[in-house]
């Protein structure tokens, strides 16, 4: 892929996470303030202890009973297997893109997709909807176990990744879109720094960054403080720290479109190549940037979360605090972003 060829995937991508800010939820939430500080998971660069399988999915449906089309558990679970969800619908002029983030590194199996976020396109009516998933809602993972969802990419991929929206939530996955986001740093120096709209205040301190306070309003970030400002969590929840990477994905958007990116092509490919890892080739991403301008100009992006009133909290045999999905919530949260019936 040339530079030039690679601007349009780079601009869909952009405008995809600047769904993230569209007017709807400009507010914010009550239990979003309030929140108390969630604890780190993991370290990065340390491979989760949980995570034992890395490459294909284990398939054991001829040893074990079968769940539907999908293979049975290959280990034990903490709680009883929920049956696989009825399949939503999909018309044909609907294109879902699941967009993860992580903070994996070259050469380090040892990351979590922490931020799950499911696009849906609609290309006759210039629609889209964005959904956000909790990073530690606690799932089956079809060949696997009960687990957490933000471990499924690391475990077997993007196979796993789309077996595993398909059989606890009834989504059909088209695209897949992995992003660095420690390459933000980067890309955002590309572009000459970006100006994040901040919903709240945030003051914290992360290891091997300076102290930081950051003010609400609009606020200019060069690549280091929006580095910090995307991955810090010490005084603030998983749900806020979702907030604030969404504020940040909307600012790069709109400093691409407010550039003449093509002088600037071959800096940002070089970043681009390090921070995406994606199966959307230009022939994919050609035909929706008439609704990316659509989309843009019109403000016809409705955002969903599966946040805190949705799910219930569970604590493992190993002692972790994991979030279990209400069902009959979530599916009711899907049913309104896919336009289901």
């Amino acid at each position: 892929m040339t530079a030039r060829l690679f601007l349009p995937i780079l601009i869909i991508l952009a405008l995809l996470a600047a769904a993230c800010g569209a007017s709807p939820f400009q507010q914010v939430n009550s239990w979003l303030v309030n929140a108390t500080p969630s604890p780190t998971p993991f370290l990065p660069g340390e491979v989760p202890a949980d995570i034992a399988v890395v490459g294909s999915v284990v398939d054991t449906s001829n040893e074990l009973p079968s769940f539907g089309e999908f293979p049975g558990p290959s280990a034990e679970s903490d709680m009883a297997i929920p049956e696989p969800m009825t399949p939503f619908p999909k018309p044909e002029e609907q294109v879902n893109i699941l967009l993860m983030g992580s903070d994996q590194r070259p050469n380090d199996g040892g990351f979590r997709t922490d931020v799950l976020l499911l696009v849906s396109l609609n290309t006759e009516d210039g629609t889209a909807t964005l959904t956000s998933f909790p990073r530690d809602l606690y799932v089956y993972q079809p060949g696997w176990r009960m687990d957490r969802i933000n471990s499924s990419q690391a475990r077997g991929g993007f196979e796993l990744t789309d077996l595993t929206f398909k059989y606890n939530f009834g989504v059909e996955v088209d695209h897949w879109v992995l992003i660095n986001f420690s390459g933000f740093q980067g890309i955002v120096d590309a572009l000459g720094g970006i100006t994040v709209n901040v919903g709240q205040t945030l003051t914290d301190h992360r290891e091997g960054f300076k102290d930081y306070t950051v003010p609400a309003g609009s606020v200019a970030m060069d690549g280091e403080t929006a580095l910090w400002y995307v991955r810090s969590r010490g005084t603030s929840s998983d749900f806020d720290r979702l907030r604030r990477q969404q504020e940040v994905l909307q600012a790069i958007f709109y400093r691409l479109i407010s550039l003449d990116a093509i002088t600037k092509a071959p800096q940002l490919y070089e970043q681009y190549k390090q921070m995406v890892t994606t199966d959307m080739g230009i022939g994919d991403v050609l035909p929706l940037l008439p609704l990316a301008a659509s989309v843009n100009s019109s403000n016809q992006i409705t955002r969903y979360l599966i946040g805190p009133n949705d799910v219930t909290s569970f604590r493992t045999s190993g002692g972790s605090a994991v979030l279990l999905p209400n069902r009959e919530a979530v599916t009711a949260i899907l049913g309104k972003a896919l336009g289901a019936p």
